[in-house]
């Protein structure tokens, strides 16, 4: 399939093709120069994160232990993937 860059060397990927890979808009895709020149586009999944030095990730941690107060589904998920920041 042939596709053209526009003057801010942007493509357009046809929408026959946007619909069979899934691809809404807004969709991040990871780019690859392979050997010889080829262009690669794989689609990656972004997720949010949130950066908390040691004293914000221990109280998070321990308000989670304490079982008062339910977190929202979200900031748990959150939480678990968080890692402290040193700065």
């Amino acid at each position: 399939m042939l596709v053209a860059i526009d003057k801010r060397g942007s493509i357009n990927l046809p929408s026959t093709i946007r619909k069979e890979m899934g691809l809404d808009t807004g969709t991040h895709l990871d780019l690859e120069v392979l050997e010889g020149g080829s262009i690669v586009l794989t689609p990656v999944a972004i997720y949010p994160t949130v950066k908390l030095n040691e004293k914000g990730l221990k109280k998070l941690t321990e308000a989670r232990k304490s079982g008062t107060v339910k977190m929202p589904a979200q900031l748990t998920k959150q939480i678990r993937n968080a890692r402290s920041d040193a700065d």
